[in-house]
């Protein structure tokens, strides 16, 4: 039994049914590489069963405390039932790239039973139509809430169903059969809050004098100038504030991960980040521009940052921090937007090492448990995100995946997307995940704040082909003379380039 932090109990609080707080990701995988050429349904039920011990998050469910007097606890669900958390289903004829995104955007926008262990994998076949993808192949949709992982547990979740060769044998089964330890009582939560409430003074002294060394590297920066807090201020008003509905959007492009490091080395001092960073300013920036919405000012971003350890990362929940980036949409040069990124993002990154970034993710335990949950519940009873400045316009959140293939009862992985939740307030978020030679970039909102996502993802690619174009121009003649355009799929643009 182990009980959720403050941080991942804060998404089991904002929890509502317009506001589901999983995460997940869209793999497709190409079955010529498994035994036969072929990958039944029962195949994956079966290799996902016999890695069942691999992750704890496989099995356990929440345990509320009575009042919701303390956060709630991880405990081992006695009714674990495979069958109910991997499902299967298929693409109506024809099968395209349009109507996985709509599938997706369906089975994303539908909360988790609260009530069982925290995930749902979708196998979804009749992909025949989806353009650049070897014949048969198959997604996997999965959905993880976000009180049991951040992006970086989640990679050692999903390395649990993966393997590194397509005929690798299956994994030794545990020790011990398993069975579900008895759940708590109400009468041992209740003792466990009474302890918990009586060792907060000394965990909060314990926080504080942690975070002193941190606030006096603050002043000292601040007072020489090395420091500044310019980037701390209130983001501009846009159609993805205020509160968000059911209904969700699902969109995504691909590209080469060379592509990439060229667009970075345009730019001395630039990052693989700062470059998605600026491939989605410039995308809102044309896609608000089309709309006559484009603030004056720079939309801001909130980047997660991992403070997870090398030791923890099989640990459940969420362990990380966060930085604000300003996006550069206010100017219109590609390789202007990536230098003002890459100048706002070091500021920023300046401010979270000074305070420290894992000092700045522990604030969060100095909230009780039933304020806290009160406090997220009113946020969106009073519609407080209509009326309230916000801070971050979008969230742009970057998951590194392996750089070699990885095999699923045999598939080999063609391509993943990123899945995230939103809520009152930040109704647009953009995962980024790379997968061998190739990063993809997706994003999840609102269907009425992006009513027409084959636009936005247009959007996306435009600017990226924008940044692409001006760092070969920088780059001289014969390398923009070496450059190819390559007419790929969404699916699959970046392992074509």
């Amino acid at each position: 039994m182990q009980q959720l932090s403050a941080q991942d109990a804060s998404f089991v609080y904002l929890e509502t049914r317009n506001t589901p707080m999983h995460i997940g990701s869209v793999a497709i995988y190409d079955p010529s590489t498994a035994p036969g050429g072929f990958v039944r349904f029962k195949d994956i039920l079966n290799h996902i069963e016999g890695r069942l011990h691999l992750a704890r998050s496989f099995r356990q469910r929440l345990q509320r405390v009575p009042g919701n007097l303390d956060h709630p606890y991880w405990v081992e669900d006695d009714s674990f039932d495979l069958e109910f958390h991997v499902r299967h289903i298929a693409l109506p004829q024809p099968g395209d790239w349009r109507q996985l995104c709509i599938q997706v955007a369906r089975l994303h926008s539908r909360p988790l039973d609260m009530t069982k262990p925290l995930w749902e994998f979708y196998v979804v076949e009749g992909l025949d139509k989806v353009e650049g993808l070897p014949p048969g192949c198959f997604a996997l949709v999965n959905k993880v809430h976000h009180a049991a992982i951040d992006g970086m547990s989640g990679v050692e979740m999903t390395s649990a169903i993966h393997t590194l060769e397509a005929d690798a044998p299956p994994p030794p089964p545990p020790a011990e059969e398993w069975r579900a330890k008895p759940a708590p009582g109400a009468g041992e939560l209740l003792l466990r809050t009474h302890l918990n409430n009586v060792a907060q003074p000394l965990r909060m002294l314990d926080m504080w004098r942690d975070a002193l060394p941190g606030f006096a590297r603050l002043g000292r920066g601040l007072g020489r100038q090395e420091l500044s807090l310019d980037g701390l201020r209130a983001a501009p008003r846009t159609r993805f504030a205020g509160r968000v509905g059911p209904h969700r959007v699902f969109e995504g492009r691909a590209f080469s991960l060379a592509d990439v490091r060229a667009i970075r080395g345009a730019a001395p001092g630039a990052t693989v980040n700062d470059v998605m960073l600026s491939v989605v300013g410039g995308a809102l920036r044309r896609y608000l521009q089309a709309k006559n919405e484009l603030p004056g000012e720079s939309l801001i971003a909130m980047a997660p940052i991992s403070v997870r350890a090398e030791g923890e990362k099989g640990d459940l929940g969420n362990l990380v921090s966060a930085m604000t980036v300003a996006l550069g949409t206010h100017i219109e040069d590609p390789l202007g937007r990536l230098r003002h990124v890459g100048e706002q993002a070091r500021a920023s990154k300046a401010l979270t090492n000074a305070v420290g970034a894992r000092t700045l993710s522990e604030y969060s335990k100095l909230m009780p448990a039933a304020l806290a949950g009160l406090g997220a519940r009113l946020y969106t009873s009073l519609g407080l995100a209509e009326r309230s400045a916000q801070m971050f316009n979008c969230v742009v959140t970057n998951v590194p995946g392996p750089r070699v293939p990885i095999f699923m009862a045999g598939a080999r992985m063609v391509t993943q997307f990123g899945l995230g939740p939103i809520f009152d307030g930040m109704g647009l978020i953009h995962p980024v995940y790379s997968y061998g030679d190739s990063l993809t970039v997706s994003f999840n909102s609102d269907r009425e704040m992006i009513p027409d996502p084959g636009f936005y993802a247009d959007c996306l690619q435009a600017s990226f082909d924008a940044l692409k174009d001006a760092a070969a121009a920088t780059a001289g003649p014969a390398a923009a003379a070496g450059r190819s355009r390559k007419t790929t799929t969404p699916a699959t643009q970046g392992a074509a380039a």
